[in-house]
This record gives C-alpha cells, structure tokens and sequence, in this order.
C-alpha cells in the first residue's frame, strides 16, 4: 500500500508534519456541497470558502502548553507514533502491514452494506445519532414539541445545552450498565443508553436550576445536582453499576462552575451561550450563511472548559493540559525538550466538536470550516478494530502483564471476569502508545476507503463520515463478535468517567 516501510529507524519529531497542514497550509479547504453537510440533508447554498485562512497553531519554542492543548498538536504530536508504526518500530505493538488491506476492505464492507449507493447519506460522526436510536427520531420529536415562539437560535441553545452535557456523560459505561426508557419501556446500553438516559433527564430539568425552564443546561442546576441524584437519574445501582460515576459527577459539577464565565456563557451560564459567543466573534464570517473557523470552537471548548477536568492530569509550566499524556515512543530528555515527549489526544473535546456543529448547522445553517483538523476519536473502538482485524497485536510481555491486571482486578465485586483480555489503566503507555497509532491509521484507512468505494472529488467520505459508518461501528461489531458475552474491547480501560 506505500504506507509501511522496513527500515527501524526512529522518526524525528522535526521533520514529522501534520497531514492536515501538508494540504491545507493553514488555508481551509472548500466544505462539503450542500447534500454533505453536517447533516447530509442541509438545502443551504455551498459557499466558496477556499479562501479563508486559518490561523496557524501556537508556537511549542514560545507557549508549550498552548500548543499541546491546541488541535494542531494531536494529529502532528500523534505522527510521531504512527511514523515509527509503519516501521514496525513501537514499544508495545506489533504491526502487520499484511492486514491493512484487510481492515480497509473490511470497513468498505460495513459502509456498503448500510450506505450504498447512497454515500452522501452518511451523516459525519456525532452525538445526535445516538439519541436516535431504534430508529425514534428523539430529536426531531423534541424539537417539534417546543412551541413556534422558542425562535431558531434558542433551539440551537437548547440543543448546545443537551449535546454538552450528554458528551461529557459519555465516557465508556462498562459492561454491566443499562438504562431502561421512562418513555418507550426499551433497555439500551453504552453510549446509546447514556443518550437517552441524559435527554430524559434534560426533559425533566435535571440540569436546569429553574423548574419552570427545565429545557436548560445551567450552573445553578449542575450545582445542585448530587451525585445520589445523578445516580438515580441514570438508574445507577449496586446491581447496575456505571463505571466511572464518580467521575462523571465530578465533571458535571466542574462544569457547572465553569459556565459561571460570562464571556462565553453569558448571564444565564447557559453552555447553548456560546452560540452568541461564535456568531458575534471577529473571526466569523457572515455571508449568506455565518462561517466559523473551526479553531475558533475549539479555543472556546478548551479555554472554557479547562477547569472541568482532573487536576492530576499532565502538567507543562502549571499548566493542565487534560486528555494529554507522556509517551516512550516519543521524544525523550536530553535530545527534546520536556514537553516533546507529550501526546495530546483531547478525546472528549473532539467529540464535543463533531456533535455540537450538528445543531448549529441543522437549525442555522452555519458552515465551519477547517474541519479537517479534527482526526479520528482516539478511543476503544476505533483502536480495538486495529486489533481485531490483526493490523497490530500486542507484544507478548505487554499482554501478559494486562492479563495479570485483569485477573486481580477481577477479584473485586462487580468487575468483569469472563472473556479475559489484557486490562490497563488510562495512563499506561500501552494505552497512550494504542491511542497515537490508532490516530494515524485512521488517517491512512480513510484515504483507502475512499479509493475502495470510487470516490473521488467532492463525493469523497469525510473522515467523520467514515467514523459513522465504518471504523466505529465496525470496531463495535467485531468486538461484539469476538467476545459475545461482555461485548467489550481487546483491551479493556480502567477508566474514571473522564476520557472514555
């Protein structure tokens, strides 16, 4: 395939660059015509857009911290890994370039066999999907039951509120955990099951610290929202256990004191205020349509977001850089500097990017631009489809100590204990080494998919397309396949409800 090469040596960080930046020279490229957009049913006229600058990312020499809590950094840092991987060069992988073939044919197979002919009909990877599960537009259905007076742009606030919310609820749920619908009586798990169970508590004013406005996210309803309560709302119990509870709680409660900034939150500490925010910010075009820089949402969802996540986490300067995290296959002291050996991934972040610009652009036509430098989610399923179509394996010390892990973490009550697989924590290498390569395969996987199905031009897949329909998907099935009972990962994550 080109991709993999024999040769061991160790990649330079200097000469390694980011795919995005190697095609786009921080210059946007031209959206998806109008039948792609975000929600492959948009009838708003396609704008010219190629034309529109992108601001460059922080410079590492002067703000290193900056730089790594920037996008630029995941998809350049991540590089770095994904160089050594096709030389076969990792520390705790083994590559088969043999199987790289096989995965893209095998993502191909899923997305034609849900989406063909009609590609154009993938909706790029979101939240919103999940609230729809079963096929019950939950939604549309919300949307139609507020009255004609709540205008387009507090819909969109309402909606912004709801997403937010619901993304950072949805670290992995484990194995063992359900929700059943108060409305339709049907169980669902996993991040379906966290979708529902959030828009059932956001319809019931869970969130919302005024009870005659329950359709709200607000700090006043996240500050008095306990953690018995949050447990009951999502039906968590001794014999439903939700991993990562506390977590959860913990973010949500952060959360609500970080929407006491009133520059993105406005008085209302609303999450659905940074609506104004975007739309009134000088790097927003307005045209027929408003445009906003996807860089620009991202400052605002780091920036404002800092303070919600574990203070514990990798630091540079004093600065917390959140989902961010040393790496043994990146550079090291003496040769780097200190921060060099950091990979950011900012899993829940990009998550929060792809979901929230679905409502934005449904209900208001804003187009973004610079999508492209958001990368494939670093996250089991995605990396566990690398896994189980073979591509990379474990190297047999690595597995034998993630077995070890999973045998005595399985003497705890509650803990899974069939379909033994290798078990690490969030911040093992293993885990930081599996998410850096799971990045740039994704890259490559989506270039080939594109060339398996005949795409080229403005039909092509986007990456978050290819997200929805193929990689994320596909990871999900083959593991539901392979470990029928406990459906979960070949690698399971010790997670505290704030990565996965």
């Amino acid at each position: 395939m080109g991709l993999f090469r024999k040769s061991k040596a160790p990649a330079d960080a200097a000469s390694v660059t980011s795919k995005a930046s190697k095609t786009t020279n921080n210059t946007a490229q031209s959206p998806p015509p109008p039948n792609k957009a975000m929600n492959g049913h948009s009838t708003f006229p396609a704008l010219s857009t190629a034309n529109i600058a992108l601001p460059p990312p922080p410079d590492p020499a002067q703000d290193p911290a900056a730089y790594l809590r920037s996008i630029h950094a995941v998809r350049e840092r991540s590089c770095i890994v994904h160089e050594k991987a096709k030389c076969n060069n990792l520390t705790h992988f083994d590559v088969d370039p043999t199987k790289f073939g096989e995965t893209a044919a095998y993502i191909v197979s899923i997305i034609k066999r849900d989406f063909a002919p009609n590609y154009q009909a993938i909706p790029p990877h979101g939240r919103w999907q999940h609230f729809d599960v079963g096929g019950r537009q939950r939604i549309d259905q919300l949307l139609m039951s507020w009255p004609s007076k709540i205008d387009a742009q507090e819909r969109a606030r309402r909606l912004l509120d709801l997403f937010l919310v619901s993304v950072l609820l949805d670290a992995g749920a484990g194995t063992q955990w359900s929700y059943k619908s108060k409305e339709s009586g049907k169980t669902y798990r996993r991040s379906e099951g966290l979708a529902v169970a959030s828009l059932e508590m956001f319809k019931a004013g869970y969130f919302s610290g005024d009870p005659t406005e329950p359709y709200q996210v607000n700090a006043a309803g996240l500050n008095r929202l306990s953690v018995n309560q949050l447990a009951i709302g999502l039906q968590v119990s001794e014999a439903n256990p939700l991993a990562g509870m506390e977590g959860r709680a913990d973010l949500l409660a952060n959360l609500g004191e970080a929407l006491r900034n009133t520059e993105y939150f406005g008085s209302t500490s609303r999450p659905g205020n940074m609506l104004d925010y975007l739309l009134s910010h000088p790097s927003t075009q307005a045209s027929s349509v408003p445009i906003i820089m996807i860089p620009t949402l991202w400052n605002v969802l780091v920036d404002s977001l800092a303070s919600i996540w574990p203070a514990s986490r990798t630091q540079v300067n004093g600065i917390s850089l959140g989902d961010a995290w040393p790496c043994s296959s990146m550079p090291s002291a003496p040769r780097a500097q200190p921060w060099e050996n950091i990979v950011p991934f900012h899993k829940l972040t990009q998550w929060l990017c792809y979901s929230l610009m679905a409502p934005m652009t449904r209900l208001l036509n804003v187009q973004f631009v610079g999508v492209e430098l958001l990368t494939g989610l670093p996250e089991y399923r995605n990396g566990g489809l690398l896994i189980d179509t073979g591509l990379v394996t474990l190297k047999p010390a690595d597995a034998k100590r993630g077995l070890d892990a999973y045998r005595n973490n399985a003497t705890v009550k509650g803990q899974p204990c069939m379909e033994v697989v290798p078990l690490f924590s969030t911040d093992d290498d293993v885990v930081v080494e599996w998410r850096a390569l799971t990045i740039g395969f994704l890259d490559d996987l989506h270039v080939e998919v594109n060339r398996l199905l005949h795409l080229e031009g403005p039909d092509k897949l986007s990456l978050a397309q290819m997200l929805e329909a193929g990689s994320w998907k596909g990871g999900r099935e083959l593991a539901e396949v392979s470990r029928p009972n406990t459906k979960q990962p070949p690698i399971m994550i010790l997670s505290d409800g704030t990565v996965f």
